[in-house]
């Protein structure tokens, strides 16, 4: 579908009449994935570019009211900057199977599908975008289930591509038995933007079959607080009642969410809907993003203006992701230490002494 700029949705309780669909269709996720806007036209004539671009109806009609948000979707001239490298984690490196990243000791990145409902225009894998679907053939995945089963030092599994939670409940349920089967296999986690960009997925028959694998965690992706939508909330809510832990993950970006009261405005709404605010990252160095890059500080800043200044469940991890894994960066809040005394500085700046 082909959506020229002059087209607003001013409504979020109504398909917008560019679509000419029926509530029935539009509540329908795999209606969402196919009337997908794969082009965008007279926007900094990036028709002429031919960047990959997906975005479901719904999501469109959510950055419609957000200037932030249409940043983050939208293709821009400014991609074509060729400041950055194609996989700037060294992912690729870090991978003794096709599908498998095992970068850390107990636990292994599984890389499902390379499909997701939406493109990040500051993805860290957009060089596996598939403007296909999400569908693929389930014996593509045993040399990473042999992977798993065969190193008995992996206990944790997350579940990521691409986005899981757009490929049907069979391949899902299929994938997760598989995995749970694995005496080692303690835990599996599920890296999602779906409850965000597409709640439509989100569906009462997929929860019930999700919580049949618990101990299943889902690490979900939120940008901005516009995002919270009424229609996302209700599918964080089937979530949340079916037991499944959920943590929120947020890419700093220039111009979109890097000042102190947009991310406090999302911590405290994720929490209200039992999303509890785990990473924000420093956004990675993929080709063509530079415009969304800031420097660490800005990160540190924001930390620095949550921490003790709100509830403490409200204050993420500040990440920086290398080649070498993530890496937790605080503010110092260590003045002074000798053998017998520590000096630090509270959320106020006041400097309080302790033995140490």
């Amino acid at each position: 579908m082909e959506i020229s700029e002059s087209a607003i949705v001013t409504s979020l309780e109504e398909p917008p009449s560019m679509f000419k669909v029926q509530k029935e269709n539009w509540k329908d996720w795999n209606w969402q994935i196919k009337n997908s806007i794969l082009k965008i036209k007279n926007i900094e004539n990036t028709s002429e570019l031919n960047l990959p671009t997906r975005i479901t109806p719904y999501y469109w009609k959510v950055v419609q009211n957000s200037p932030e948000l249409l940043k983050t979707v939208v293709p821009s001239t400014e991609e074509l900057l060729s400041t950055g490298i194609e996989d700037p984690l060294c992912e690729q490196e870090h991978s003794p199977v096709k599908n498998i990243v095992h970068k850390y000791p107990d636990r292994v990145l599984f890389l499902i599908t390379d499909f997701c409902s939406v493109h990040c225009r500051y993805c860290t894998r957009s060089r596996i975008f598939n403007d296909g679907n999400s569908e693929i053939e389930t014996n593509k995945w045993d040399d990473a289930l042999d992977y798993i089963r065969t190193h008995t030092e992996i206990r944790d599994v997350l579940i990521s591509g691409g986005d899981p939670l757009t490929m049907s409940d069979e391949k899902i349920e299929y994938l997760l038995k598989k995995i749970k089967a694995i005496k080692h296999v303690e835990m599996i986690r599920i890296g999602t933007k779906v409850p965000v960009v597409l709640p439509q997925r989100i569906t009462p028959k997929l929860v019930k079959m999700l919580k049949k694998y618990h101990p299943l965690f889902m690490s979900i992706h939120f940008t901005h607080p516009d995002e919270i939508t009424k229609e996302c909330s209700k599918a964080l809510k089937l979530l949340a009642n079916a037991g499944i832990p959920l943590g929120s993950q947020t890419v700093l970006l220039k111009g979109v969410n890097n000042n102190l009261e947009t991310m406090k405005t999302l911590m405290h709404k994720l929490l209200t809907n039992r999303v509890r605010p785990y990473y924000i990252y420093s956004c990675d160095h993929v080709s063509g993003t530079k415009h969304f890059w800031t420097d660490v500080d800005a990160g540190l800043d924001i930390i620095n203006g949550l921490r003790g200044f709100t509830s403490g469940y409200a204050v993420p991890q500040f990440i920086v992701d290398t080649a070498e894994g993530k890496i937790a960066v605080s503010p110092n809040n260590i003045i002074e230490k000798d053998e017998s005394q520590i000096t630090l500085k509270a959320y106020n700046d006041k400097l309080i002494t302790l033995n140490s």
